[in-house]
């Protein structure tokens, strides 16, 4: 599914979709450059589950927990990583067991230690806003992106691309 979003609202909406759609559960890889709109969309993911404060990215912490009601949302910044391995030191090996909805930025920096994802989510820069592309990996992945369409109102542009509205 590939989604072409405008603007920060429409981004930021997005992400609230999404995080509807995942119900509270599952490992997201968040692909694309610096500055293609990953925190963003983590922001309107948080949004789904009463989020409302500011969210910035754990690049120097690697991790950020959420506790938002009986919701657990980990969102991971793997940027600085170094290796792979320091992810056993933080914890990860408990954060990605536990029974919790996982948003993983910069997921190629610890390949080899982390459990595959059930979504993969590519986002690049594309005039005017972001280019969006969902990817499922897992029978979770597949019906995220089945709710996605099902539910949620978009335009399909000419070019097969779906416009958020």
């Amino acid at each position: 599914m590939q989604v072409q979003l405008n603007n920060e609202v429409s981004h930021v909406a997005f992400g609230e979709a999404l995080g509807q759609a995942l119900q509270g559960h599952g490992r997201v890889y968040l692909e694309g450059d610096l500055g293609a709109g990953k925190t963003t969309l983590t922001r309107g993911i948080l949004r789904a589950y009463g989020y409302q404060g500011a969210v910035k990215s754990p690049t120097y912490t690697l991790v950020e927990p959420y506790e938002l009601g009986a919701q657990r949302i980990y969102h991971l910044d793997l940027y600085r990583l170094a290796d792979p391995e320091e992810l056993e030191f933080i914890g990860g090996r408990d954060v990605l067991a536990d029974d919790a909805l996982c948003l993983i930025e910069w997921p190629s920096r610890g390949e080899g230690w982390l459990p595959a994802p059930d979504l993969r989510v590519a986002l690049e820069v594309a005039d005017p806003g972001r280019l969006v592309t969902l990817t499922a990996e897992t029978d979770l992945g597949e019906r995220v992106i089945s709710e996605m369409v099902s539910k949620h109102g978009s335009e399909k542009l000419e070019s097969g691309v779906t416009q958020w509205l």
